[in-house]
This record gives C-alpha cells, structure tokens and sequence, in this order.
C-alpha cells in the first residue's frame, strides 16, 4: 500500500465512547434551546430524532471502507489504456468547521494499467469520503491517494467544484461562489498533453 495514501480515513471512536442514540437526541434538544426555541413544542417535539436519522445519512461514509469498494477489478480490457473519466459525480458532504453543507460535483479519472475498476465504484469511493467531515482539500486528496495506491493506475486525476455554505449563508454571505481543487498523480501530473486532454473531456459539454 502506498505510503502516502489515507488508509479509508478516520473511523468511528470505540462503542464505548460512542454516543448512543438517545444522547444524540438530548444533544439536539439542546441545541434547540441554545438558539431560543421550545424543543417540546408540537413543530420540534420529533425534531431531535430527525435530525439523529438525518445524521446516520449524512455521515454514513465512515462505516465505509473505500479501499474494498475498489478491490474487485476487471483485467479484460482488450489492452484498452486511454483515460477512463467520469464525470459530474453528484457530492454531497459537510464542512468540518462549521458542519454545514458542501454541494458540488467531482470528476475523477485514472489511466488504466492491466486492469480497471466498475465506474459505480468510483461514485461510491467519491461518496464514501464526502460523507463525512471534510474540507475540500483534503477529501481530494483522499479520493485521489486512495484510487492511485489501489489500482496501481498509470495517473489518477480527481477535480472537485462546490459551493461551501459556511461562505455562502453565513459569514461573508457570497452566493454563487465556486471553490475548485484538484489532485493530479502519475501521468496527469508529469505529463502536459496527457493533463490538457483530461481537462479537454471534463469541460465538454
């Protein structure tokens, strides 16, 4: 395994300090009254058990191991090793500073060396990774290192544009701001037509 590369990232903390359910939920009352309203009051009295159900869905990536979703791979290509993209790969995640969402799109490519991997699985890695506290940056970085150190690719290239609602309702108010990163390993970083052609399919329309 590549030394640089997150092996599946942060996991849960151990059953015993984990929270339960219903301290979650006695957490979110809190929260409720923290900002000035009745948690008992008929429109929020589920509301703490909503927002725990909501909670499981938003951070479900770390009961996800991204490295097995990419384990089971195809070496049928008929020598195919041209850039594999795919592209527009709805992301959903949440700021670490702030805990609200980050909603965007990431491409990720690789170039195939003996084997390649089902394109499903290449959502799946993007989706593990975003649900869970993330900055930018670094969820790049993770769905990149983790592709590149599983497949063994000729190059992997990940680019991510979202809008960060910690900017966006709140703080500066900046509506319609897009953040861009990218992560280019192997071929797409060494090599300049290699690079100009990825971004060539990606901005296809």
């Amino acid at each position: 395994m590549n030394s640089m590369t997150p092996v599946g990232g942060p996991r849960n903390p151990p059953s015993d300090s984990r929270p339960d359910r219903e301290e979650a939920e006695t957490a979110i009352r809190t929260l409720i009254q923290w900002a000035g309203d009745d948690p008992t009051r008929e429109g929020l009295i589920d509301t703490p058990a909503r927002v725990a159900r909501a909670y499981e869905e938003f951070f479900a990536g770390y009961e996800v191991d991204p490295i097995a979703l990419l384990e089971r791979t195809f070496e049928e290509t008929d020598g195919y090793d041209e850039i594999v993209l795919l592209r527009d790969i709805r992301l959903e995640s949440h700021c670490e500073h702030h805990m609200v969402p980050i909603i965007g799109r990431a491409h990720v490519a690789y170039l195939p060396h003996r084997r390649v991997v089902g394109i499903s699985k290449l959502a799946r890695v993007v989706a593990a990774y975003a649900k869970r506290l993330q900055i930018q940056e670094k969820l790049t970085a993770q769905i990149a290192n983790t592709i590149q150190s599983v497949l063994q690719p000729k190059g992997v290239a990940v680019i991510i544009e979202a809008a960060h609602q910690c900017m966006t309702t709140r703080g500066v108010h900046q509506p319609g701001v897009t953040m861009v990163t990218s992560r280019m390993l192997g071929s797409f970083r060494d090599n300049a037509e290699t690079r100009r052609e990825l971004l060539a399919m990606v901005g296809a329309r």
